[in-house]
């Protein structure tokens, strides 16, 4: 069997950054959920908060990308996903959670300017980070009875508020060997 990573946790706190570090460094694909639902939101004419909004009654958008993550392994030996649910969806990968401060998110992601996400200051960020967060836990409750943050459904934890992604990604390598999967030199 292949290598399957799959990296959940908050809003900003790093987990594409990491994926795609990862996917790079393995030589395998990345994949990210926040992606194809942010493209979803797009080319419904909806901001990301819209789709989350209206996905708390209407579980399509949730099932296309559940169901997306979910044949990966049929067209993949080895690959890496961002994604909330991606520790229910694909139980036999590694599991891996970041964690970050809610200020710090809207600081990483205001600049991005994401077509998305309509915040036009960084405390509205804060604001719209939070009800995302929420909006995630009431569905996933309400659809699968899971807490995405719950931590006792990852192999790791790690905090990204004050590291920058080398030292993520070196902690990342550093607990990947200790599993003994072979970790290409960068």
């Amino acid at each position: 069997m292949g290598l399957i990573i799959t990296i959940g946790g908050s809003p900003g706190s790093g987990k594409s950054t990491i994926g795609r570090m990862l996917a790079t460094r393995f030589g395998i694909p990345f994949f990210s959920m926040g992606e194809v639902r942010r493209q979803y939101a797009l080319e419904h004419g909806m901001t990301l908060a819209e789709l989350n909004a209206r996905a708390e009654h209407d579980v399509t958008s949730d099932h296309l990308v559940d169901k997306f993550q979910e044949k990966l392994p049929e067209k993949y030996d080895s690959f890496i996903v961002d994604s909330r649910l991606g520790f229910h969806f694909l139980t036999q990968s590694i599991k891996i959670y970041i964690k970050v401060d809610r200020k710090v998110a809207a600081e990483r992601i205001f600049p991005l300017r994401r077509d998305s996400e309509h915040w036009h200051t960084v405390e509205e960020g804060i604001t719209a980070l939070q009800a995302r967060e929420s909006s995630d836990k009431l569905r996933y409750m309400q659809y699968y009875g899971l807490d995405p943050a719950d931590t006792s459904h990852y192999d790791i934890i790690l905090d990204s508020t004050k590291t920058n992604p080398l030292e993520m990604l070196s902690q990342v390598v550093d607990f990947l060997k200790k599993r003994n999967v072979e970790v290409p030199e960068a």
